[in-house]
């Protein structure tokens, strides 16, 4: 594709250029004069939740086409997420959109205080290859509900997708509100240096540094939902059959290509065997053929099918026991996108698949001795996207909530924690800043506007007038020390 982008647009002259898009956007938000109403906010969700249920089988084709193959169910899934965004929103937008009172300083009462929800004006978006409807139009969800107008740059490793996408869209929105732009590595790089009013990216951590970069020229806030070394730690006397179909259905969906998902897996020393039995059994349950099998996904570049290859030999020539499972003999190679799933133990710690996130299906499975040594090895490495614990015991939980520090977690399950309304999904240090979804979606696109209404009785500035004489001593001497007390100069 050519570094001039293509912005899927309703105006009949076209716009060719990113600069021009995002000056039509922030003139057309300037003419409302105040922000968009609840009526105008709701109907653009409804219609937006409408076209995109109308385009469901589409959009399944496309995410298909585009990685070689991948099961509908899954592009579903992805679908389902954002069209639970729309509707949570919807039904709950006229709630949010309300001033809420907060209480003001006891010094100034009978003052009020408000905090006025206002949009921030227009809102970038950067979607990721690997769940290209889900990264794109999910952040939009609380962008539109917020008020805001969006420009939206889905992955350009998604072309079919990404075209589906901008059709929709300007189907729904005029592009002066919300507009998608289709182009390649070029046509990212320009978008990302764009002085928009509040910037999301959802990909890597090495592109997320690149991102905050470009950000800072124009002091553009940013939300960066990014990866890491995500683990799963199964905590003693858990049941191992379950903890091991779970770790290994999350870890495998989509071919390992998952933000969320489970990294590695961390089980008890004398664990690890009965673990690893469970994990073959579900693999092969879950997956009797890999190249013929609709429900086995692709990894999307042939760069990252070489990547996960070298790694796994490194492991075996570091003396770690690799298993890959391939039961009909099938070939998978970079050019069929098929990366047989692995199972890896007794993996040295220097490896890169020990080090870096992996994001394909190969599950590392290391052990601990104690659950603070299980702990420990966690809070070595750089603070992960997402943690699992699987136990029943209720102190061990509260241990692992306590003394680690993640994303988000899931107890006894594995990533849908992530799309959980009333929980914020985002990262922490290297796997993230800023988090979205329902509310805290609305409330990150939006500017909580601080208001004050000062009541007439309020005396606290009139006693500190110059020149400063015994009252504003003995006031001041009460404000800082909350009792009667003349403060003394």
């Amino acid at each position: 594709m050519s570094a001039q982008p293509a912005v899927a647009s309703t105006n009949d002259h076209g716009i060719d250029d990113l600069a021009t898009l995002l000056d039509r956007q922030r003139a057309a938000f300037t003419a409302r004069g105040e922000p968009s109403g609840f009526r105008e906010r709701r109907d653009a969700l409804r219609r937006f939740e409408d076209a995109l249920v109308a385009r469901r089988t589409d959009i399944a084709a496309a995410i298909s086409a585009d990685f070689g193959g991948r099961a509908p169910q899954e592009s579903m899934l992805e679908l389902f997420v954002v069209l639970d965004d729309l509707r949570h929103a919807r039904g709950r937008l006229k709630r949010w959109m309300r001033p809420r009172r907060v209480s003001a300083n006891w010094q100034f009462l009978p003052s009020r205080a408000r905090l006025m929800p206002q949009p921030l004006g227009v809102v970038g978006v950067i979607g990721a290859f690997n769940y290209p409807v889900m990264t794109a139009l999910s952040p939009a969800v609380g962008a539109l509900a917020a008020g805001n107008h969006v420009m939206i740059k889905p992955s350009e490793r998604t072309p079919k997708t990404s075209a589906l996408i901008a059709e929709i869209v300007a189907g729904v929105f005029a592009p002066e509100e919300v507009g998608v732009v289709v182009g390649d590595d070029a046509v990212a790089e320009q978008f990302s240096k764009l002085p928009f009013d509040h910037l999301v990216f959802t990909g890597s951590t090495r592109v997320g540094k690149l991102i905050m970069r470009d950000a800072a020229e124009h002091l553009v806030p940013v939300t960066l939902e990014l990866g890491g070394k995500s683990p799963a730690i199964v905590g003693p006397g858990y049941d191992l059959k379950h903890a091991a179909e779970t770790i290994v259905q999350t870890k495998l969906l989509n071919a390992g290509q998952t933000c969320v998902t489970g990294d590695y897996a961390l089980v008890a020393d004398g664990d690890r065997d009965a673990f690893l039995e469970h994990a073959r059994a579900a693999i092969r349950r879950f997956y009797p053929s890999l190249v013929d099998n609709p429900d086995y996904g692709r990894v999307l570049m042939a760069r990252d099918w070489e990547r996960l290859d070298a790694w796994v030999r490194e492991a075996g020539d570091g003396g770690a026991t690799v298993e890959q499972f391939n039961p009909a003999r099938e070939d998978c190679n970079s050019g069929n996108g098929v990366f047989p799933p692995t199972l890896v133990s007794g993996a040295p710690d220097d490896i890169r698949l020990s080090r870096e996130e992996i994001f394909g299906p190969v599950l590392p499975v290391a052990t601990y001795r104690t659950l603070d040594d299980a702990i420990a090895q966690v809070n070595r490495g750089e603070r992960p996207l997402a943690l699992y614990f699987f136990s029943r015991r209720r102190a061990d939980v509260d241990r692992v909530l306590r003394r680690t520090i993640a994303g988000g977690v899931s107890i006894n399950g594995c990533g849908y924690h992530a799309i959980q309304h009333n929980l914020p999904f985002g990262g922490v240090g290297a796997s993230g800043i800023g988090a979205y979804h329902g509310r805290s979606g609305f409330e990150r696109f939006s500017h909580m506007k601080p208001v004050l209404f000062q009541s007439r009785l309020t005396k606290a500035g009139a006693l500190l007038q110059p020149p400063f004489g015994a009252m504003a001593a003995w006031v001041l001497g009460f404000m800082l020390h909350n009792r009667p007390r003349r403060e003394r100069f």
